[in-house]
């Protein structure tokens, strides 16, 4: 299976990248190819709703890093969506990635099958990019292969000792 993890954070080597190396070390560990993608630094903007693509096959008339991530979702099976949590949600770096999405709205995503890892400092503050999640996954019908929320991450590198890192790791090998 080809999984691709959009890492939303904007921190290199931040608590939300160890989180998604641990998952992409146990799902090759089972077998599994595993392309991360690390959004920090890539020139995406935002949807323009202009609907180019749906009249042209799914090619967004932006010309940005976004092409090239859209070539590799053509080529995923599961997608994993990793963020931390910024007021309440996910990165805005993750959030033009979603939208930017859209322009494969009509013609479909080949993987149906999709992960979701969020971290915070604070607890109790998931619910929007919950709900943002669970409501996609609905509506294109992917198959939620997991959900993980790690609070605590108070510094960067917290996450290195963090007793739910192995959960992750286990969550990767399982697939």
């Amino acid at each position: 299976m080809h999984i691709t993890i959009l890492n939303g954070s904007p921190r290199k080597g931040g608590n939300t990248e160890i989180m998604v190396d641990a998952l992409k070390k146990g799902a090759e560990e089972s077998g599994h190819q595993v392309e991360k993608i690390n959004l920090a630094g890539k020139k995406i903007t935002g949807c323009l709703g202009c609907q180019y693509c749906f009249s042209h096959e799914g090619v967004c008339v932006q010309k940005d890093d976004m092409a090239a991530i859209l070539e590799v979702l053509d080529q995923t099976d599961l997608l994993v969506f990793a963020s931390p949590i910024y007021w309440f949600d996910i990165t805005g770096q993750l959030k033009c990635v979603i939208d930017r999405m859209y322009a494969r709205g009509k013609a479909g995503y080949h993987f149906h099958k999709s992960m979701l890892m969020l971290d915070s400092a604070a607890e109790g503050v998931y619910q929007a990019a919950l709900a943002q999640y669970q409501s996609i996954a609905a509506y294109l019908r992917w198959e939620d292969k997991g959900v993980i929320t790690i609070s605590g991450m108070t510094d960067k590198g917290s996450m290195k000792d963090s007793p739910r890192l192995k959960d992750v790791y286990e969550m990767g090998r399982a697939l």
